[in-house]
């Protein structure tokens, strides 16, 4: 009789073992579908947009027509005085050029000026100043500032930048000869307009 007994309560355990079992298995599906049913969502969405800004720079000979003149094959012209084709010892020529931002541009320019002699006839010498007008001869020169002034900034579409070119001949100056001086306008953008 008691290994009767000992039988049915091992059964007995063993029932309740799996019925205990079967509790937490449905309870954990229970929990799990609860969680699931009551989860909610929600999604935020953002978007930049964004736009670029223009800059560019141009010059002018007369401080009236300007136009772009972005390549050393393709430069501007300088307008020197009478004479600037005939030259001899002691001969001083004038032009003048303005340099002012594209109408378009929307930030400030940070501008380098470089003079390259390297074509010029022997015996000549290139300076400039700057004034206030492209009007350029030896007055404006003598009252011209900032002599050979390597950077300037432009700050606004309508101030523009005046420069007074002098090429002077001095006595070792070769006759029957060609040559070339050439002004380079390097423009970095600066502050928003």
């Amino acid at each position: 009789m008691v290994a009767a007994n000992n039988e049915d309560s091992v059964r007995s355990r063993r029932g309740w073992t799996k019925a205990r079992a079967l509790l937490a298995g449905g309870l954990v599906l229970g929990v799990g579908a609860a969680v699931t049913l009551a989860a909610w969502t929600d999604n935020e969405w953002v978007r930049g947009v964004f736009g670029t800004g223009t800059f560019g720079i141009e010059g002018s000979t007369d401080g009236t027509a300007f136009s772009d003149n972005p390549t050393s094959g393709d430069p501007a012209q300088l307008s020197f005085a009478v004479g600037a084709d005939n030259l001899a010892p002691g001969s001083q020529v004038y032009a003048g050029y303005a340099v002012r931002l594209t109408q378009d541009s929307t930030y400030q320019a940070n501008v380098t000026v470089a003079q390259d002699v390297s074509d010029a006839i022997p015996g000549t010498t290139a300076s400039y100043v700057y004034t206030t007008s492209t009007t350029c001869d030896a007055t404006t020169f003598a009252a011209g500032t900032n002599a050979n002034g390597a950077t300037f900034e432009l700050t606004s579409l309508a101030a523009p930048a005046f420069l007074c070119f002098r090429v002077v001949a001095d006595d070792t100056l070769a006759q029957g000869a060609d040559g070339s001086i050439t002004w380079t306008f390097s423009a970095e953008s600066g502050a928003t307009l």
